[in-house]
């Protein structure tokens, strides 16, 4: 196949144009590669080299008219990667991380139905903040969908979730794709419209879509220095700097960390597989791990005595917890996660060993989520 993969030059995207270039496809790649992400020289890396040997690289925005209907030209298919990501920071950037997430995925769109082309299937990366809070069992066994936590209860070190008119506690479970969307963050309502865009045009136009609910991706790539790419990469990065780990909250918050090569795997078998048209697919391992348990694991991987300390801070739009449930993934793509957590860690952690610390804006992001009134 002739793939376009928009953001392609990023953590994911790069992996799986490389996965899909090895294997045969004609791959080009559409990335702006944003200083946040990839630095001031990103032509200087190893990375831009491998890709740009392998691929047609594109330096362009997927909100730029001109440059993405010169990247569709002759393409049969679009994973489309491309996106602002951050639940921190969308909460203040707002009119930017709408203008990239929706925006950019309108145009795509736009183009399809306004233009002369080849595309067949458009692959959508959503995302697991459009559950918010995801699924939980009450004491009386019914399944709910609690609403965001309260700020109150948050600042008296209850963090706890809760359901109206629930006593008890609350069981968190898997989540499936047909639980509620109630996005708790303006980074995941853009993704849930960047979704509901493309379930709901491509079918129209005789394209098939696909949408995949990525948990927490991590794995080597992963920006060290950039604040918003997620707590593995900036807990390591802090670690190998002999600063301490500012876990909020208190620690026990979970989420579903998923190794990047099994997102790749996931996302090329909803680019291939037939069953896959037309569907919403969850992809992570099932499996929550702690907060708490993500540092004491890096910690000991790295063989580095940092303190922890657990302070009760929180953050605008957080969860609390959600993991996905792959029962749909798994019957009709054959996708099984190869990569434990502990595998999938050690990993990152000897890439970042030899990486070495990264200069980061985790400090001033911090500052400004509490200037903005996000961190508490």
């Amino acid at each position: 196949m002739k793939v376009l993969i928009t953001g392609g030059a990023g953590f994911i995207g790069s992996r799986l144009a490389l996965r899909l270039a090895e294997e045969g496809h004609a791959v080009s790649v559409l990335d702006n590669f944003l200083p946040q992400v990839h630095g001031d020289r990103p032509e200087a890396s190893p990375l831009y080299e491998r890709l740009d040997s392998a691929t047609r690289l594109i330096r362009g925005d997927v909100t730029d008219r001109a440059a993405l209907a010169a990247a569709l030209a002759g393409q049969e298919a679009v994973v489309h990667l491309a996106a602002e990501t951050g639940t921190g920071q969308s909460m203040y950037e707002i009119e930017r991380y709408s203008r990239v997430n929706i925006g950019g995925t309108s145009l795509l769109l736009d183009l399809l139905a306004n233009s002369d082309h080849a595309v067949r299937r458009v692959v959508v990366a959503s995302s697991r903040s459009i559950y918010g809070e995801g699924r939980y069992r009450a004491p009386t066994g019914e399944y709910v969908y609690p609403p965001h936590r309260s700020e109150a209860d948050m600042a008296a070190g209850d963090f706890a979730v809760k359901h109206p008119g629930i006593e008890g506690e609350l069981e968190c479970v898997a989540t499936d794709e047909d639980s509620k969307l109630h996005p708790s963050s303006v980074y995941g309502i853009t993704k849930q419209v960047q979704e509901q865009l493309v379930m709901t045009v491509c079918p129209s136009l005789g394209i098939e879509g696909v949408a995949l609910r990525y948990q927490n991706v991590f794995g080597p790539g992963q920006s060290l220095a950039n604040p918003y790419t997620g707590i593995l990469s900036i807990f390591a990065n802090l670690i190998m700097q002999g600063r301490a780990i500012n876990i909020f909250e208190d620690g026990r918050e979970s989420r579903d960390f998923v190794y990047v090569d099994d997102v790749v795997e996931a996302t090329v078998l909803a680019l291939t597989r037939p069953a896959a048209a037309n569907r919403v697919f969850n992809v992570g391992t099932g499996a929550p791990v702690s907060v708490l348990e993500v540092a004491e694991t890096l910690c000991r991987l790295f063989d580095a005595d940092v303190p922890i300390e657990i302070s009760g801070n929180f953050r605008a739009g957080d969860i609390r917890h959600n993991h996905a449930d792959l029962t749909r993934i798994r019957e009709t793509l054959g996708f099984e996660p190869a990569w434990s957590f502990e595998r999938g860690i050690a990993e990152l952690v000897a890439w970042a060993r030899a990486s070495g610390p990264q200069a980061s804006a985790y400090d001033a992001s911090l500052a400004e989520m509490r200037e903005k009134g996000l961190l508490k």
